[in-house]
């Protein structure tokens, strides 16, 4: 018997948690300790990254990404119509101008053939870069969009939010983790309680571009500095310089600590994820209503989320409403939002992404979903096709 509902998505929070946090509220530092430190070496470590920046919220990694690389008034971007708002926000936060691009029918990630065909339609230098997403936490094939990026001189931003610990095989047979710097210029991940790792709030940036990582680290405490080398006086211990316009993007030592804690945790999660995904897929995929994920074997998968197709979507999700189990919507077309239709996009400029939301429907999909929990979602919804 189900006595609760069920979630898309949800933390898991265990004693050791706890005591990470309790102890770091029992230390002399609550904010700029050493904890913020800790969490960034580990989490460069686990991505197998240069340098990482531990920031407020993954919505703050992206628009300091969108400083760093200098977006300006007029700079155009690519972006996925298919992904959270914050993904083509950041380059509108520096007055840049959103070009979306659609998405490929199998991956729902960003279609190459249809950027590399966008920008052979314009001279090299029209588009300044673009913003590949690792949706639900299949990873993009980097290698590939930094062929198109090199070739038309551009920046490249990897939305990882969905994928620490996901990987691809590129041309040479390496795994390449979402996130390592080997392709993107930089790339973006969150803390957010659904996610992979929580902390509340939470995000990181990560690189393998020292001078970018520099300014990163200015520009999320106002830019600010105490750095002689950067200062262009020097007072005494106290002084301090701003030599930048930056933001209040810091994380917290709590947050870190939590953060640390659950990155302990990682592997087994992502474990636990496929367990799940496993299931879903032998009771579905031989059923005739449901497309589920296709995921060939060059690609690791993160699985934030387990999304399936189905014609009959919102009556699905009406009916699992009424018993208990709360399933999500990833996403709605960003080009259709009322903010960006100002620009001009409208309904039928990306028809594969809006067929795609016509469908989509994320199931409960986390750690400690337990198995009858998942069997009773996978009941409900063989019950509501019969």
């Amino acid at each position: 018997m189900i006595k609760k509902k069920i979630p898309y998505g949800r933390q898991l929070i265990t004693d050791e948690d706890i005591r990470a946090v309790v102890e770091t509220l029992q230390s002399d530092f609550l904010t700029q300790g050493p904890k913020v430190a800790e969490f960034e070496k580990a989490f460069a470590d686990y991505i197998g990254c240069k340098y990482a920046v531990a920031l407020a919220n993954g919505t703050a990694a992206l628009h300091l990404c969108a400083m760093v690389l200098n977006v300006q008034k007029g700079d155009r971007v690519i972006v996925p119509p298919i992904t959270f708002a914050a993904s083509s926000n950041c380059i509108r936060y520096c007055d840049g101008e959103v070009i979306f691009s659609d998405i490929d029918p199998v991956s729902y990630t960003l279609d190459f053939d249809k950027v590399k065909s966008l920008l052979a339609k314009h001279p090299k230098g029209y588009f300044k870069g673009m913003i590949p997403v690792d949706l639900a936490g299949y990873a993009v094939d980097l290698e590939k969009f930094r062929t198109l990026a090199d070739e038309y001189g551009m920046w490249m931003i990897e939305d990882a939010c969905h994928a620490p610990g996901a990987y691809f095989t590129d041309s040479k047979g390496k795994n390449q983790r979402c996130g390592n710097g080997n392709f993107a210029d930089l790339a973006i991940f969150s803390f957010h309680p659904v996610k992979h790792i929580a902390c509340g709030e939470g995000g990181m940036i990560t690189t393998n571009n020292k001078d970018l990582y520099d300014r990163l680290m200015i520009l999320r405490t106002h830019g600010i500095t105490k750095d002689p080398a950067l200062m262009k006086e020097n007072h005494g211990g106290w002084y301090m310089e701003m030599v930048d316009l930056g933001y209040n993007y810091r994380l917290t030592d709590m947050q870190a600590a939590l953060g640390t804690s659950q990155l302990s945790r990682a592997e087994a999660g992502m474990k636990r994820r496929h367990e799940l995904v496993d299931k879903y897929n032998k009771s579905f995929n031989d059923h005739p209503k449901i497309k589920t994920p296709f995921v060939p074997q060059s690609v690791f998968h993160g699985y934030h989320l387990y999304i399936i197709q189905i014609e009959n979507r919102k009556a699905l999700y009406d009916y699992l409403l009424t018993q208990d189990i709360i399933p999500q919507i990833h996403y709605i077309p960003t080009h259709l939002m009322p903010y960006y239709q100002q620009f001009g996009w409208k309904k039928g400029d990306f028809p594969v992404s809006e067929a795609y939301y016509e469908r989509c429907l994320s199931l409960p999909l986390y750690p400690s979903l337990k198995d009858e929990e998942q069997d009773y979602v996978i009941s409900k919804i063989l019950d509501f096709l019969k």
